[in-house]
Parts: structure tokens; sequence; C-alpha cells
């Protein structure tokens, strides 16, 4: 699914000297390695946000300053390099999910609207870049500036593939699992269209927007709880055997130089793709996303049912509270299994009395977290106590996340939460 355009060598305006086409061949083995990258990107964020509790913006602007170091590693290499350019997709990655997260859970931003602002901001990127260069093919990554429109739209592509993949999983309710097949069969579509004479550079950049929302649904698959439609790994194992298998991919590429680009494998195909096909393909393209809405139309015209269903059992399941606030129900858990999540629970109670609603929105991720984490471990133990506890932490969670947030709702939630954790 390579650009077909010239990767000569061209001189570089601002420093006076040539530099090589910095970006790999895009064979199968940039499309693997670029799976584990977004996939990484999911997993490990949530692990230092959440499990470490570092919190999101600190978080986002840890890995801001490690992504402007790397990209400054990434530039001054001549030609492409392995290590430097994965490093850099990895920390783009990373980077790209963590706005998005603060936009959704910081400022409460609807992930339809943040999906369109990134659309919209990925449009005017391609359109400055294009009208500047003439080309959006990544076989032309030969200048200081067309590099850096490459990882400018690169970053723009992961934030925009975060908010479409988390507002896809919104609308339907799928599992993560179950949700990995959409992006795969968008993937398809792309791969089929462009082998069927689509435009090649439309095919590479609409298949790199799909590739995040597959990664992040394979990271959540894959670190999710069983309850949840996981594997439940974990984020720590899932970015430990992600980063592990980049590193390997990367080392086996330096060695190899398989995907290193040949003035052969670059050079302008002697047939142009017919401009009719073109159009029809493109024809096609449209009609796969109309079908894709009218999923998602469906789908979500029933999950109001099914969560519906789902909060009522939840429901049931609570114990009742008297009115001297002691809970008249079964659960067995120890003080000491809950001790983190009554923590956070007071804290958020905190900050919800002082109006710091961005504190519980970060609070509550931490919250979702540390419990699925320990589903695991708690359910085994008590069941009838594992679901009447995470039934109040639904409501929390909810109360917290809600597009208008009330104040007295989330108290009172979190304080039947508070209610049925064993102190």
């Amino acid at each position: 699914m390579s650009p077909s355009s010239p990767s000569a060598l061209r001189s570089d305006a601002s420093t006076g000297r040539a530099l090589l086409n910095k970006v790999p061949e895009v064979t199968v083995w940039f499309w693997i390695i670029k799976i584990l990258c977004t996939t990484v990107g999911e997993s490990f964020a949530d692990w230092i946000d959440m499990t470490l509790g570092v919190g999101l913006l600190a978080t986002a602007a840890l890995f801001t300053v490690v992504l402007a170091g790397v990209l400054a590693w990434q530039f001054r290499t001549r030609q492409y390099r392995p290590t430097p350019y994965w490093l850099t997709v990895v920390l783009v990655s990373v980077t790209g999910t963590l706005y998005t997260d603060i936009l959704t859970d910081q400022l409460q931003v609807p992930l339809w609207i943040s999906s369109a602002v990134f659309a919209v901001l990925l449009a005017v990127v391609f359109r400055v870049w294009y009208v500047r260069e003439g080309t959006l093919s990544i076989h032309a990554i030969d200048s200081r500036p067309r590099e850096g429109f490459y990882w400018l739209t690169v970053l723009v592509t992961f934030a925009l593939g975060t908010a479409v993949g988390d507002w896809f999983l919104e609308l339907t309710g799928w599992s993560p699992g179950a949700s990995a097949l959409l992006p795969v069969a968008l993937i398809a579509v792309v791969l089929i269209g462009w082998r069927a004479g689509g435009d090649a550079v439309l095919a590479f950049w609409l298949a790199y927007v799909l590739t995040r929302p597959l990664g992040a649904n394979l990271g959540d698959f894959l670190a999710g709880a069983p309850a949840d439609g996981g594997l439940g790994l974990g984020t720590l194992w899932t970015s430990l055997v992600f980063l592990a298998t980049i590193a390997a991919v990367v080392a086996y590429l330096t060695v190899s130089r398989v995907d290193v680009a040949t003035p052969a494998s670059t050079a302008t195909p002697s047939t142009r793709r017919s401009a009719t096909r073109q159009r029809v393909v493109l024809v096609g393209w449209c009609l796969a996303a109309a079908a894709t809405a009218g999923v998602l139309v469906v789908a979500n015209s029933h999950r109001p049912a099914a969560a519906a269903a789902s909060e009522e059992s939840d429901g049931g399941s609570a114990p009742a509270v008297s009115s001297g606030g002691q809970v008249q129900g079964t659960v067995q858990l120890t003080a000491a299994d809950t001790a983190a999540f009554r923590q956070t629970a007071q804290a958020m109670q905190s900050a919800v009395t002082s109006g710091q609603q961005a504190t519980a929105l970060s609070q509550a991720r931490q919250l979702e977290k540390g419990w699925d984490d320990a589903q695991p471990t708690l359910q085994a133990k008590d069941p009838q106590g594992w679901t009447v506890v995470d039934g109040r932490i639904d409501a929390v969670l909810k109360a917290v996340r809600a597009s208008t947030p009330e104040p007295a709702r989330e108290g009172q939630a979190l304080t039947q939460l508070l209610q049925v954790l064993p102190a």
C-alpha cells in the first residue's frame, strides 16, 4: 500500500545538505510494527497514568518532553534508521492517545466533537502540506519541511484514531474483541480498493488512521478483565509483551534492512493508475463508510435496552442500606481488600465537594482501572460481594462522567459506594 511518488535526493534549503528518504518502505513489516506501536500507545499510557497514579496531565507532559527529545534525534538522522523512527512512532502513539484522553476525561469534550475537530485538523494539515510540497506521498519525505509535515500528520492521525475508536465503543457498547473486527474489516476494504486501482496515497493514510482503533482495541482486549471480554493480562504485561516484540522486530529490520527504500523500489512507475478506476474505488470507499455509519446507528439503537438491563441487574444486586447507614448486605471482602478503592472514593468525594470536577474525573479513571485489575482476585474470593461493589462503582463512574455532572448525584453515588466498602 505504498504511495508511488519519487524519492530522489533533494537539497534541504535550511541546512544546505541532502537528506535521504526518512520513512521505511511500506511492506507487511511496516503494518505489523505499526499495529504493535498503536497497541503499546493504549496500554502503556493507561499503565503510567492510572496504575502508577501519575495522573493524566502529568503523564501527557512527561511524554511530550520525551517525544520532543526523540523527534530531535530522528530529525538529525540523515536517512531512515529503524530505532529512532519506530521509537518516535511509539511515543507519538502514546502522546496522541493522552491528548485525546485529556479532551475526553479532563475537559469533558464529547467524543464526537473530538473526532470532528481532529478530522478537520487532519484535513487542514494535509491541505497545507500539499499546497506547499505538491505531494502527500511518504516516498517523498526527503526534506526537513516534509518530515515535519509527516510527523505532525502522524500525531493527528493517532489522536483522531483514538477519538474515533472510543466513540465507536461508546456508540455500540461492544467488547474490545468484537470492536476490533470493525477496523479490521475497514482496513480490508481499503486494501481491496488499493489493489483494484484506488489512489495509493489516500489508501495509505486511510489505513494509517484505522490501525489506531485496531491497536487500541487489541490493547484493551489483552489487558481487560475476562468479565469485560478481555484476556486479563493487565496493562503492564500487555505493554511489556508488545514493547519486547517491537524491539525484536526493530532489531531484525536493523540487521536485514528489508524495510529500507531503494531507488528501484521508489522510482516513478512507468504507468499511472487509471483516473476512472480511482474514482470508482473512491465511490466504493464512500459506500463502505456509509455502511459503517449504518452499522453504528443500528448498534446504538440496540444499546439503550442492553445498558438498562445491565444497570437494573447491577442495581438489584446492591445491598439495602438502613437509615443509620449500615449495610444490610453480604459483602465478605475485607478492609484490606478494598482499602485502595475506599481511599480513592474518599478523594473523589472531597474533589466533588470542592468543585474540582477535573480531579474527580482523573481519580475515576484510577478507580476504574484499579478495580478492573483486581477483579480476578476479588471476584474469586467473594463473587456476590464483588458484584455488589461493582454495581456501586458503575454508578459512580456514570455520575462523574455524565455530560452535565450533578454534584448531588455524584456525592450520593460515592456515599453509597463507601457504605458497601468494608472499613
